[in-house]
């Protein structure tokens, strides 16, 4: 055999070789896609009478309502940001709020800011971010220790629309550590807030009911500026650097 035959032969196989490497390379990014939209996690968001219900009173209410707790335990951003603290929630709703609660265990705690829509994802923050309606507008619910919220809303992270500070008023809000801001304090420490969440707050839409719907939403604990920043998420993300505003790799609430 000529080596003109034999280069012919090799170059032949090794286009082949390529060939199949580039078709493995595409099973492998598809499994991968897969994977993702099955690991997409999914709560079951109970119906729940509260007339003239007080935020205080709420913890109390879904106690009685057996509505249980829900872990935030994935750190998406584990080579940088490891630290994970202790972080649940629970949702409920009814005509015409969502009512949520959390609770966390962490590190260290700061609350800084005290005027809503002011920077709390700096604080020691617990969020809330949701799709009400159906046009890709999604709404984030950010939270710091003390009660102070922040409600902005649009179809990506930058250009955010923040509510006013009349709709912000109808957020009900209550907090074990009291409503005054203070700076961070050292040591671990427990907290709780609770959040009555008319749906006026989702002020680019005029929303009357959401019983039965299928929604989109995610729940984040951070704290960007404490001793210890964390990034924690309920359904996983899958972004290079931290990143919340991702409605891709949101996970869905099912309303009674």
């Amino acid at each position: 055999m000529s080596m003109n035959v034999i280069r012919f032969q090799m170059r032949k196989y090794a286009a082949i070789v390529l060939m199949l490497f580039g078709m493995m390379n595409v099973c492998v990014v598809l499994c991968a896609s897969a994977i993702t939209k099955n690991n997409m996690k999914e709560l079951k968001v109970k119906k729940i009478n509260a007339a003239g219900l007080q935020a205080d009173a709420l913890p109390a209410l879904l106690d009685k309502e057996n509505v249980a707790f829900v872990p935030i335990t994935t750190v998406n951003w584990a080579d940088k940001y490891p630290y994970r603290p202790e972080v649940s929630f629970r949702l409920a709703h009814t005509d015409d709020a969502f009512l949520l609660h959390f609770k966390v265990k962490e590190k260290s705690v700061r609350a800084r800011y005290g005027n809503d829509n002011g920077s709390v994802w700096t604080d020691s923050c617990v969020e809330f971010f949701v799709i009400p309606g159906g046009d890709g507008t999604y709404y984030n619910i950010e939270c710091n220790c003390i009660g102070t919220v922040l409600v902005g809303a649009g179809s990506e992270r930058t250009e955010r629309e923040h509510a006013t500070q009349d709709a912000m008023n109808g957020v009900q809000r209550w907090s074990s550590l009291g409503r005054l801001p203070f700076e961070e304090r050292i040591g671990e420490t427990g907290w709780e807030v609770a959040l009555i969440i008319p749906y006026t707050v989702f002020f680019k839409h005029k929303i009357s009911s959401l019983d039965g719907k299928t929604l989109k939403g995610n729940f984040y604990k951070c704290g960007d500026e404490l001793q210890t920043p964390h990034f924690l998420s309920w359904n996983p993300i899958e972004t290079e650097s931290p990143n919340f505003h991702v409605p891709e790799y949101f996970g869905t609430l099912v309303l009674e």
